[in-house]
């Protein structure tokens, strides 16, 4: 399926001028993160762990808003914690939409049904749901049981009012193909918009052994790619290469950025070593070069699409057959 075609011009754009004005670092996607508080607890998030400290401090509408403009950046994730636990979160919804930029609202879908209400359906706008499994297995992952139900029939209710509606599936080491063919069998049903997936990244606040290396990744990703014309992928053709082991990709940690209560996350959403106070103290007191496999042993296994899908992106652009792909990809969604 690949990105809708707006989202898709929107990039190409921003893409383009970047280059044409020398900029080699700019972020593609902003993780904004209003409030690390939320209503389950998963045992595979890091967030709300590692942030046990700040779990009642939110980010003020205007300090969204400031850091969209910051940014630049044409993608909005708006995560946490639960974004539908924020006050706001219609306000800031509405002002990122008039900022002209593409959200996605990521929700563990229990809250979801009855916040609808708050909301119009928009082409920028996209309720980003975290499915790792079928019910029980779900249920178990977040800790409270009938979790996976209410995200399905928020899901089918968002659907049916009109608005865009992603998954997002993270795959651990006990994660079963059959399983996760089921599920996207399922959600195909519904239907969703698109499946975003991606091996998950070893939290050291999480104390389990549940996370890929990066050989076993690809193992399960090479099984997961023969998936690929029966399902609607949101991913880029070339990160789908990626995971199965078919295409080398670089770790862009610029690409997505992250603002939270505590500042700017350095150096990307998923390693912490501290937090700066001003996007460009981010980008220009960074040493990127020191992150990524081969630099930081924490990043020796990940493979997950916010450092690495932005260098597809990248490399579509430059390669003709690439760019078909996708483009093929695009027009069948």
């Amino acid at each position: 399926m690949g990105f809708p075609r707006q989202l898709s011009y929107s990039l190409g754009k921003y893409l383009i001028g970047n280059a044409l004005r020398g900029i080699k670092r700019y972020p593609l996607v902003l993780m904004l993160e209003p409030t690390f508080r939320c209503n389950l607890t998963c045992n595979g998030c890091g967030r709300i762990r590692e942030y046990s400290d700040i779990l009642d401090e939110t980010l003020s509408l205007q300090e969204c808003l400031n850091a969209v403009d910051a940014a630049g950046a044409p993608v909005v994730s708006i995560t946490g914690g639960e974004p539908l636990l924020v006050p706001e979160i219609q306000q800031i919804v509405d002002g990122i939409i008039a900022k002209r930029r593409f959200i996605h609202l990521c929700t563990n879908g229990t809250l979801l049904a009855e916040s609808l209400s708050k909301f119009t359906p928009s082409p920028n706008l996209s309720f980003v749901l975290h499915l790792d499994g079928l019910a029980e297995s779900h249920d178990r992952a977040a800790g409270q049981p009938g979790v996976f139900d209410a995200a399905i029939a928020a899901m089918r209710k968002a659907k049916r009012e009109g608005f865009r509606v992603l998954v997002n599936t993270t795959i651990y080491k006990t994660t079963a193909f059959e399983e996760i063919e089921q599920l996207f069998t399922l959600l195909s049903s519904i239907p969703v918009d698109g499946i975003m997936t991606a091996p998950a990244f070893g939290y050291q606040a999480v104390d389990a052994d549940v996370f890929l290396t990066r050989p076993e990744a690809i193992a399960a990703f090479q099984r997961i790619d023969t998936l690929r014309t029966r399902f609607p992928f949101y991913n880029t053709p070339l990160y789908l290469d990626f995971l199965a082991g078919k295409q080398d990709l670089v770790c862009m940690p610029w690409s997505t950025i992250t603002r939270n209560p505590k500042g700017w996350k350095r150096p990307c959403y998923l390693i912490t070593d501290g937090h700066c106070a001003s996007y460009r103290e981010l980008m220009e007191d960074t040493a990127w070069e020191t992150y990524g496999p081969g630099n930081d042993p924490r990043c020796e296994h990940c493979m997950v699409h916010c450092g690495f899908e932005a260098n597809a992106v990248s490399v579509t652009l430059r390669r003709p057959s690439a760019m078909w792909r996708t483009i093929k990809g695009n027009l069948r969604g």
